[in-house]
């Protein structure tokens, strides 16, 4: 990924926080069939490795855990947004007309090496807990115990954990950094009233950081 000086991030804690706020990644593999991607959710967890391990699970039926090899190195991409940024929004733009378009995101790369789990125990423990993390929100929180037995069983005999270790990150976040505060406010302005509260939210706490420093 090319990341410029002023969109580079290094923080392992910026990237695990991204990657908790946004756990649906892509999973990117290079393994006997080619290039292959997978879009899927993780779990990270930090208490056992300083950049940590993700966890997911796959179908029995997808060929991607057999086409790897323990120990191949793999990436997972995860997005915490986009936003189309126009050269109108800049307040510069009507005074000297040199701004063009371009697209502003944050993004975490993760580089690793994955381990095939096909074990019960492996892929129960994984759909635990992400069903705990993710159904927390709702009035009456589903749980594994709440399908019958059986038809639990037979899903999970069907489903293959994945586990990989993480060796290092690439964090990028494009928020117009790159622009005096005016141009940037006023994109993130623009952003806002598109209804993108999250990347508008981003470049605005961009925006204070340049004010402060």
């Amino acid at each position: 990924m090319y990341v410029p000086a002023h969109f580079e991030v290094t923080s392992t804690q910026w990237m695990h926080e991204l990657i908790i706020a946004h756990p649906f990644g892509t999973l990117f593999t290079h393994g006997n069939s080619g290039l292959d991607a997978n879009h899927l959710p993780f779990e990270l967890h930090t208490d056992s490795s300083e950049l940590g391990i993700l966890k997911a699970h796959v179908a029995r039926a997808n060929p991607v855990w057999q086409d790897v090899a323990n120990g191949d190195e793999v990436m997972v991409v995860f997005r915490a947004g986009d936003a189309y940024i126009s050269p109108n929004w800049y307040p510069s733009k009507h005074e000297t007309h040199k701004q063009v378009p371009t697209w502003n995101y944050q993004v975490v790369h993760a580089f690793g090496r994955i381990i095939i789990h096909d074990d019960e125990r492996y892929v129960r423990g994984v759909i635990g807990r992400l069903t705990r993390t993710h159904e927390a929100s709702q009035e009456r929180p589903w749980k594994m115990s709440d399908a019958p037995r059986d038809y639990m069983d037979t899903l999970v005999q069907a489903i293959v954990g994945i586990e990989i270790e993480v060796t290092r990150y690439q964090g990028k976040s494009k928020l117009s950094q790159n622009k005096d505060v005016r141009d940037l406010r006023g994109a993130a302005n623009g952003v806002m009233k598109q209804g993108n509260t999250l990347i508008a939210n981003a470049m605005h706490d961009s925006a204070d950081a340049k004010e402060r420093a």
